[in-house]
């Protein structure tokens, strides 16, 4: 990334519609539910977001959900998101997503992505992929992340994928638990790791793995921050001021609502520059060799 010419780093945006594969039928009832919850209408593709940020000079790390084991809706290549990101480099980094559950030959597809050098690090999303974090059936993909000292988001909290529907689409919020991130940290230092969203229902517990953890950062996203937790703005303001980072969760949050929420939500403002861009140069490596 050309960091000095970017006023910021969003380091959680999603690849939600394919530039080379037709939308999965299976996976529109899901949508519609989040576009709901989030009162978001019509999905950007990727190159519209590409497009979006650049306008914007604003850095974005790109992901899609490997969601094929639990829900059954076919995922957006990894390929895709990287070979975009390749073309975009001075704006923008790919992060690959693949289901645990697919165990050896996931692993096989990380250490293959991470060899060719077309990604940057991992997401995973513990209830929309049926997993805990510290389930040791991960453990065999988290060591080839951990190995190459990527960084891996995993999603925490409230879900607002199944929101609404019967059952919550399948969905179990107890995944998510941010407290089951603490293992991880321990068994993979080597590892950054980032709980994305502000976790609610289970704030405290994030703040307290990212206190003690010094592998854990906290991404802002999937909240507009006026309706953050006064404790999350607390510890953002003092002793984790460093591991706060700027993410929206683009397109269900827009960045140019988020930022400017942000400089209204009691934040102080030498800690504004960090979360929107320093700590993410650090905690992502950027730049580094």
């Amino acid at each position: 990334m050309k960091i000095d010419e970017l006023v910021a780093i969003d380091v959680h945006t999603h690849a939600e519609v394919s530039c080379r594969q037709p939308a999965d039928a299976f996976w529109q009832p899901y949508e519609d539910a989040a576009s709901k919850y989030f009162k978001v209408g019509k999905r950007p593709t990727i190159a519209e977001t590409i497009a979006y940020y650049r306008e914007r000079k604003i850095g974005l790390v790109m992901f899609t959900v490997d969601s094929e084991f639990e829900i059954g809706g076919r995922r957006i290549p990894n390929e895709e998101v990287a070979e975009a990101a390749a073309a975009n480099a001075d704006i923008m980094m790919a992060f690959a997503s693949i289901d645990p559950h697919k165990g050896k030959m996931g692993a096989r597809e990380a250490r293959a992505l991470i060899e060719a050098g077309v990604v940057k690090g991992f997401k995973f999303h513990p209830t929309v992929q049926g997993f805990f974090p510290n389930d040791r059936m991960a453990y065999e993909l988290y060591e080839v992340i951990a190995e190459h000292k990527m960084p891996a988001i995993f999603h925490s909290g409230h879900s607002g994928i199944g929101t609404g529907m019967p059952g919550g689409g399948g969905m179990r919020l107890k995944y998510s638990n941010p407290i089951h991130i603490d293992d991880v940290a321990v068994d993979f230092p080597d590892m950054t790791i980032i709980i994305a969203h502000p976790s609610w229902p289970w704030q405290d517990e994030a703040l307290s793995v990212c206190l003690h953890k010094p592998n854990v950062y906290i991404d802002l996203s999937g909240w507009s921050p006026k309706y953050f937790p006064p404790q999350l703005v607390q510890y953002a303001n003092s002793q984790l001021k460093t591991k706060m980072l700027f993410g929206s969760d683009y397109p269900l949050i827009q960045p140019d609502r988020w930022i400017k929420d942000f400089r209204e939500a009691g934040f102080k403002p030498e800690v504004h520059d960090l979360i929107l861009k320093e700590n993410a140069i650090r905690a992502l490596k950027i730049g580094a060799k």
